[in-house]
């Protein structure tokens, strides 16, 4: 893959130009982009998938709804529907998407909303008898037809966005100097044990002059299944079968994994085929099956209810989180309009 890359190079090089001039031509407005009279909330990254996007947004959810009447707008990866589409409780995780499908399962009073075209996502919403007060926006840094009103940028501990080059010579969707567009920054995935003079390291090679936070993923104390919850550390020591269909597996195995465990991993947002499903009953026999929280959605019903745990995970911030708190929930508050 590596050797793949350094041929690609020159295709890197006509990628980071085309990326560039597009965001060199909304900075100058040349293409227009269209701002919303409400709080608009941007999460994404600079690198293609696997930065905690899912944490992030569900921590901006429970930070925000018992104040603001919140919606999130996805583009509904994968999903078998086209156009704008708000989930209600017929909505299945074909129609709307794996993730939004979480947020709508996890969330009784969040509205959720799909469209890979935002501004319709987003006037749609707003037309609403019950209009929410802000929006998420779900991966939509490089959306740049919207113009939201507060940017978040994920970038994981390990794989720094200023360590990384363009696609397809490394994982960027677009040039770092995109950084500029965040209000905020987040680095994700960090060890729990993280010094502050490897966070001060960190924020100098970023160089960025907006607030810099530090979170971590917290794997949830029990299992969960249709029927009743288990505690992790018991399933840990149990033989099982575990499925990932996620960008980045790796600490999600690692954490559950023992010796004899058969372990499964299929691409990010992967649905699965009857054929698929088939050899996963055939090989797991009567094991415990554990899958994380989004694959979850897409094999429920697929597989047997006594069989089927997903392990839920938190984005928890390592300090100053109530910092990051006050900074969103004041702009939040006090935006009546993005400019």
């Amino acid at each position: 893959m590596n050797f793949l890359r350094k041929i690609l190079f020159p295709v890197a090089f006509v990628y980071w130009i085309v990326t560039w001039m597009r965001n060199f031509f909304y900075d100058k407005q040349v293409f227009k982009s269209k701002s919303f009279d409400l709080p608009i909330i941007a999460v994404g990254n600079l690198s293609v998938g696997g930065t905690g996007k899912t944490p992030q947004i569900e921590y901006l959810i429970r930070l925000l709804q018992d104040q603001f009447n919140v919606a999130t707008l996805s583009r509904g990866y994968k999903r078998e529907t086209n156009d704008f589409v708000l989930a209600n409780n017929s909505s299945t995780v074909k129609e709307i998407g794996d993730e939004p499908f979480q947020f709508f399962t996890k969330f009784p009073k969040l509205k959720v909303a799909v469209d890979a075209n935002r501004i319709n996502g987003i006037n749609q919403l707003l037309r609403l008898d019950d209009t929410p007060d802000v929006i998420l926006l779900d991966d939509a840094f490089q959306h740049r037809k919207v113009k939201a009103g507060f940017y978040i940028l994920l970038t994981t501990y390990s794989e720094l966005f200023c360590d990384d080059f363009i696609l397809p010579f490394g994982n960027l969707r677009e040039p770092s100097s995109g950084k500029k567009r965040a209000n905020m920054i987040i680095v994700t995935k960090c060890p729990f044990d993280i010094s502050e003079l490897a966070m001060s390291e960190i924020k100098m090679k970023l160089e960025v002059d907006v607030p810099v936070f530090f979170s971590k993923i917290q794997y949830d104390e029990l299992v969960y299944s249709e029927i009743e919850p288990i505690k992790t550390s018991e399933i840990q020591q149990t033989e099982k079968t575990i499925i990932t269909g996620i960008a980045k597996p790796f600490p999600f195995i690692s954490h559950l994994k023992k010796e004899n465990d058969l372990v499964l991993q299929f691409s990010d947002h992967h649905n699965f085929t009857e054929k698929e499903i088939d050899n996963i009953k055939k090989v797991s026999k009567n094991k415990a099956i554990i899958t994380t929280e989004k694959d979850y959605m897409r094999l429920k019903g697929s597989l047997s209810k006594e069989q089927l745990f997903y392990l839920p995970i938190k984005s928890v911030f390592l300090k100053d989180a109530d910092v990051l708190d006050k900074i969103i929930l004041d702009y939040v508050g006090k935006s009546s309009r993005n400019g």
